[in-house]
């Protein structure tokens, strides 16, 4: 039996048990990650409308924008400098009579998220384009695809018009498609039409694969303009306790032929992201911190409950434990300067 001396002393415990030294310093604990946040992981969510000159403040998303054409780009070649990498475009069009039920308006030629990205490849060749593939903000409905008179989608025509938004973007310089739809067979469909273009060698995949319905889009479709008119999205997102759904999902974008995984949400579900990065273990899986989460950060931080740099670091490092390697935010102009 050891002496109680010994235990005071530390020569009656196992030498294995004390970890303290190990994180006793700040270089040390960043050591102890598994893996480190860089400004490189960061892909920024851009709201692009119609008109070329707005700067449009949204208010449920707070210090996020709203940005005609012209005003992006000087805005974008800021964050250059800090050290942004990629955008991911999300078009609203604002101007009467430029939705309807197919949404034909996604992928005008002189609409947002073409002209933003002619305007911002022309100014700034290296930055990684990404664009959001869905016909939700275009649609005078507001669903993410083609609907039958009963309100249901009618996957058929709905794939074949997102493949084609997807492959039109490509052609305008785009880097990388994400439809975010979850509609059964796009992923197939898009990579069929970008194979029949020759485009499918330069164009990245990056399947909103595990997309869940939920509470947490409000902002985001404050800042679309995306609600849908009548229904909900139930019937074609992933239920909020579906893990298995969310796996079998997983296994069919990879079957048709996805380059890359997005879950999201992200915080709640980062059950799903783990198996995410098992099932796509050979698959960058990227993060959405969504508008929601984003918005409920700042909310606890302006009631004082939390210090708003320090929860951001936590999450995202919670991401990344999670397995992602990517992360879309709109806290990526933040990190840009905290990284720093």
């Amino acid at each position: 039996m050891v002496h109680q001396a010994e235990y005071l002393t530390g020569r009656g415990t196992e030498i294995s048990s004390i970890l303290a030294g190990g994180y006793a310093h700040p270089l040390t604990r960043e050591w102890q990650n598994e893996r480190q946040l860089t400004k490189n992981m960061f892909i920024y969510p851009l709201f692009i409308s119609d008109s070329p000159d707005e700067e449009f403040l949204i208010e449920t998303l707070p210090g996020q924008k709203r940005w005609g054409v012209n005003k992006v780009v000087p805005y974008v070649g800021e964050l250059i400098k800090k050290g942004l990498r990629s955008v991911i475009l999300f078009g609203v069009p604002l101007k009467n009579g430029s939705k309807d039920p197919e949404g034909t308006s996604a992928d005008d030629p002189e609409g947002p998220v073409i002209q933003a990205t002619k305007a911002l490849k022309a100014a700034f060749p290296d930055l990684y384009i990404m664009a959001d593939v869905c016909l939700c903000e275009y649609t005078s409905h507001g669903h993410c695809g083609v609907l039958f008179e009963d309100g249901t989608i009618n996957r058929v025509e709905s794939v074949k018009r997102i493949a084609a938004v997807a492959v039109n973007y490509a052609k305008a310089g785009v880097d990388c498609v994400a439809p975010s739809d979850m509609i059964d067979g796009r992923i197939r469909e898009i990579k069929l039409g970008l194979i029949e273009a020759n485009l499918a060698h330069k164009t990245f995949v990056m399947s909103y694969s595990a997309k869940f319905s939920g509470n947490l889009y409000g902002p985001f479709r404050d800042a679309a303009c995306s609600s849908p008119g009548q229904g909900d999205r139930r019937r074609y997102q992933l239920p909020t306790g579906g893990s298995g759904l969310a796996r079998r999902a997983l296994r069919r974008d990879i079957e048709e032929g996805t380059d890359g995984i997005i879950c999201k949400p992200s915080t709640f579900y980062l059950d799903v992201m783990a198996q995410a990065a098992e099932i796509g273990k050979d698959y960058p899986i990227c993060a959405y911190h969504v508008s929601g989460e984003y918005a409920m950060l700042h909310a606890a931080a302006e009631k004082g409950i939390v210090d708003l740099k320090t929860i951001a670091f936590e999450a995202n490092n919670g991401f990344l434990r999670a397995g992602a390697r990517l992360i879309i935010s709109y806290f990526t102009p933040d990190f840009l300067e905290w990284l720093d």
